[in-house]
């Protein structure tokens, strides 16, 4: 292709988009979701640089947000993307944001996001409970959401509960309930990575599980394979998931340090599988409050979902590995 018509200007306009990992840090998914729907879709930037590097421009960045803004909305990708197009080709794709990086959400704005979603679920309003919280995702990208505006949301809701005796229950569980119903509808990443599965349990006896779908939810988004066993799975149960699967990365959740199992983590984390001479085993992350003080050889405590996610990442080298730029 001859490239010598693209003066100088051309070629500073270019090189001035947005890049790749910039489009996916601001809308909350991965690199790999953005290629995909690139290739797949035709939702990508419509220029390249001279090095064939994506640089997107603000009609491109457009266009991606509304396909995030419907897909959250729980649309299939392949209709999303053709709305998305097609309100850009009429010039009603969401005007974007003046910038090359999604900000950091004011606490004042997170604030007001916080107490419209607390009071909508005192008030058993499910409608308005589904709406902040697309809003929420659709915002601030779906970990973010998670951390700043959820779990916020439900610890002071849990705290009502513990100072009213039962009088909130109902509340909780039904917030519990619609934070879960709109981590299934996420986004999901069209080209899932092909690599070994992650697992993700409860320890025996927990039946909080809502954190560990918060990373399911986030692992959707980037493509990582994973299986779900959800709470309270039984010792024997989890480690045959583990023999089984050979999965690279085992999550086990304990909310409670009565609940928190040292012999199963170090179970798992001495586990092995293959061939001799090939012999691999998984890497163990201990998640949530109840393994506070706990050590186990070999395996991590990452505190927030954000940690964990950066844990796994490295330890998914696949995900770097996209498609060939065109």
């Amino acid at each position: 292709m001859d490239m010598g018509q693209d003066g100088p200007d051309s070629a500073a306009a270019v090189e001035s988009g947005v890049t790749t990992g910039a489009l996916a840090r601001r809308l909350g998914v991965s690199p790999t979701t953005l290629r995909t729907w690139d290739r797949r879709y035709g939702l990508g930037p419509a220029v390249r640089s001279a090095g064939h590097h994506r640089r997107w421009s603000e009609a491109d960045v457009a266009a991606v947000e509304e396909m995030c803004r419907l897909t959250s909305t729980g649309l299939p990708p392949a209709q999303a993307a053709h709305l998305a197009r097609k309100r850009q080709d009429l010039g009603e794709a969401t005007v974007p944001r003046q910038r090359d990086e999604r900000p950091a959400p004011s606490e004042a704005g997170l604030e007001r996001q916080r107490r419209g979603l607390a009071r909508a679920a005192t008030r058993l309003d499910v409608p308005t409970v589904q709406q902040l919280l697309a809003q929420a995702v659709a915002e601030h990208g779906l970990v973010e959401a998670w951390q700043h505006v959820m779990v916020p949301v439900l610890h002071a809701i849990g705290r009502k509960w513990e100072e009213a005796g039962d009088r909130y229950v109902e509340v909780e569980h039904l917030l519990s309930w619609q934070i879960s119903r709109t981590l299934h509808r996420g986004p999901t990443a069209d080209a899932p990575v092909a690599a070994p599965p992650l697992v993700l349990a409860c320890v025996p006896a927990e039946q909080h599980v809502l954190p560990l779908e918060a990373l399911g939810a986030a692992l959707d988004e980037r493509g990582l394979p994973h299986r779900m066993f959800g709470a309270a799975v039984p010792v024997e149960a989890v480690a045959a998931a583990v023999r089984r699967t050979g999965p690279r990365v085992v999550v086990l959740w304990a909310q409670a340090r009565s609940t928190a199992s040292v012999p199963l983590a170090r179970h798992l984390s001495d586990a092995r599988w293959g061939v001799r001479g090939a012999r691999g085993g998984p890497t163990v992350l201990l998640g949530g409050p109840g393994w506070a003080g706990r050590t186990v050889s070999g395996a991590q405590r990452p505190p927030t979902l954000p940690q964990a996610l950066a844990r796994i990442e490295r330890l998914y080298p696949e995900l770097s590995q996209g498609p060939a730029p065109a």
